[in-house]
């Protein structure tokens, strides 16, 4: 068991005055001092139970005989990352496989909100990735998911999470406070859910997450500041950014697979000279793909500091920032005396090449490879076996009916690259022999969700654009951001009804069926959300997955994660729910045509 920092202070003054060799000493390194500010060269750290016990000129006095000595070679000794904001799930893999896919990148530290598998097992899935975390030999906190369901009123669940439930969970080891309260429009009202959880984590002394996925910046935002929500992650400009930090909130910046939010609101530091202590680096979600290819909070801070930030503002963002707003500057995020000692070795800081990476003292990963092994984690049958449709489905299913119309004008949900918010569109439509039609040369393709938690059999359709779908296909998932029923997005009817039936069969997953042919195919059999098998075998499927997207048509970045937040009807402005169609900006469910025609539509340009 990890000891305290007050467990291990007599060894570690011990080792600092020379009366105790140390564990490991790494010597001669560029200390990156995220306190000062300053990079101190001619730099030797020493380690004892896990944690720093001295930083300074010289260590030789301790070094002895069994203490582990490495030779920095003028190399930059950075704090371990630490990703302030994220979700397991959206790397559609387990805790275990997620930390050995980002470890070799530098994360040492992570702050989950399990909200996904919340969404679909409720507080024993919650139960499930807390043990699974708390297992692991880095450091992954996890905030008790605030919003199951998001939204009250405009979607059903699989689950529900009650304050009751909320308070029990507060109380488990390792549960750092309320995740992301997403139900802003419940805050503002004083909706009695979200006072009461969030007294409740008040009251345990921990932290609050944000979300308001809003740009009015007026009165509804100050209400939500004064309601308690500590952080928010879902700006995405400078003036969100500085709105925030003027509130005293911390602006999470993300940089995520999909979600690209750094560049404009970091101006508030580069362009306006904000301070930067209240500015937090995250990834929201990353995709798995980019976990093995590109990196997790690494990438984060290459790119912060790409957009003009010190590197050593930028590595503060991502470490000591976030350990400060989570009230554990005394645990993580510096290279400092008591803190765990967590550091990665580094030649570079602008490209930051992780070299070696250190969590309590182990040596993790070297070279982009994991040096450790992880304890095995199995997840038990009551997690899988979770897509439930009650009946298989056909073409028909996925029709949009107006039998007494030449032509409609449909309300079309409009997917905007890189970002999380959608666009409420209109679109002019024909009517064939009472179906509504398609128009793949504008852009228009169907949407539907199918409900998948209690087997009813139903499905809500509509319409969305942006995907540029060109071809006869259909893609779909059972991630489906919140409430995790399967969208499904498509040309074709009959590929619509193939992709659903597909994912019933297999227990959950995301597949893209092109003409009746299987084109790709990422089995998730835990909860319908996560996979078991490794991160780079499910990045190598997802590779076919986007591939085969790209096949059909689509060429939007990452069109996959853009895909799975159709249903989020937390963020405006247009979303389908298993209740229908929903307008975030108005919070009710509206109708999908709009205005019927007795004259077919006239063809249209492209927007």
């Amino acid at each position: 068991m990890e000891r305290t920092w007050m467990q291990s202070a007599p060894a570690l003054v011990d080792v600092a005055t020379g009366r105790r060799p140390a564990d490991l000493v790494i010597r001669g390194g560029r200390w990156v001092n995220v306190y000062s500010g300053e990079i101190i060269p001619g730099t030797d750290i020493a380690v004892a139970d896990g944690r720093f016990a001295f930083a300074g000129p010289d260590a030789s006095h301790a070094i002895g005989p069994q203490t582990q000595v490495i030779d920095a070679d003028g190399r930059y000794l950075v704090p371990g990352l630490v990703d302030a904001h994220m979700h397991v799930e959206s790397g559609l893999v387990t805790v275990t496989e997620f930390a050995r896919a980002v470890i070799p990148h530098g994360t040492t530290s992570m702050f989950i909100d399990p909200h996904e598998i919340a969404n679909v097992l409720g507080l024993r899935g919650v139960r499930l990735m807390h043990d699974e975390a708390q297992g692991l030999p880095i450091n992954v906190y996890v905030q008790v998911p605030s919003c199951v369901p998001s939204a009250p009123g405009l979607e059903h669940a699989g689950a529900e999470l009650t304050p009751a439930d909320v308070a029990t969970a507060l109380a488990w080891p390792g549960m750092i406070g309320l995740g992301e309260v997403m139900n802003f429009p419940g805050v503002i009202a004083n909706d009695p859910k979200m006072v009461a959880e969030i007294a409740a984590t008040a009251a345990a002394g921990l932290t609050v997450g944000g979300h308001y996925a809003s740009p009015d910046l007026g009165r509804a935002f100050h209400a939500y500041a004064a309601g308690g929500p500590a952080d928010d992650h879902e700006g995405t400009t400078a003036d969100d950014a500085v709105a925030r930090v003027r509130q005293g909130m911390r602006a999470m910046l993300r940089l995520g697979s999909a979600w690209h939010d750094v560049a404009e609101q970091v101006k508030a530091v580069t362009e306006r000279g904000l301070d930067p202590r209240n500015f937090v680096l995250c990834t929201d979600d990353s995709h798995s793909g980019t976990l093995v290819r590109d990196g997790h909070m690494n990438r984060v801070v290459r790119h912060a500091i790409a957009q003009g930030l010190r590197p050593v503002t930028a590595i503060q963002m991502a470490t000591l920032n976030a350990a400060q707003h989570f009230g554990l500057e005394r645990e993580l995020g510096s290279i400092a005396p008591g803190r765990r000692a967590d550091l990665i070795v580094t030649s570079d800081l602008v490209t930051l090449p992780v070299e070696l990476v250190f969590a309590r003292g182990c040596l993790m990963a070297r070279d982009g490879a994991l040096a450790a092994d992880l304890p095995q984690f199995d997840y038990p049958a009551s997690a899988r076996g979770t897509v439930k449709l009650g009946r298989s489905l056909g073409a028909e299913d996925f029709d949009i009916r107006a039998p007494d119309a030449a032509g409609v004008t449909a309300r079309v949900i409009g997917v905007v690259e890189n970002q999380a918010p959608t666009r409420a569109l209109e679109r002019r439509l024909p009517v064939v022999d009472g179906v509504v039609q398609t128009d793949p040369a504008n852009d228009v393709c169907k949407i539907a969700l199918v409900e998948r938690h209690r087997a009813t059999g139903g499905v809500v359709n509509g319409f969305v654009s942006g995907f540029g779908y060109d071809r006869p296909c259909a893609v779909a998932s059972t991630v489906a951001h919140d409430s995790h029923h399967m969208i499904v997005v498509g040309t074709d009817t009959a590929d619509m009804a193939r992709a659903a039936n597909r994912l019933h069969e297999i227990g959950g997953g995301i597949v893209v069926i092109a003409g009746g042919e299987e084109l790709a195919l990422v089995e998730l059999p835990i909860a319908g959300l996560m996979s078991d098998e490794r991160a780079e075998v499910v990045a190598a499927k997802a590779d076919r997955l986007v591939a085969a997207m790209r096949d059909c048509g689509c060429t939007l970045n990452n069109a996959y994660m853009q895909h799975s937040l159709l249903a989020l009807v937390v963020i405006p402005e247009l979303r389908i729910s298993d209740m229908g169609l929903v307008d975030v900006t108005r919070f009710q469910v509206t109708d999908v045509i709009a205005e019927t025609h007795a004259d077919r539509p006239r063809a249209a340009k492209a927007p």
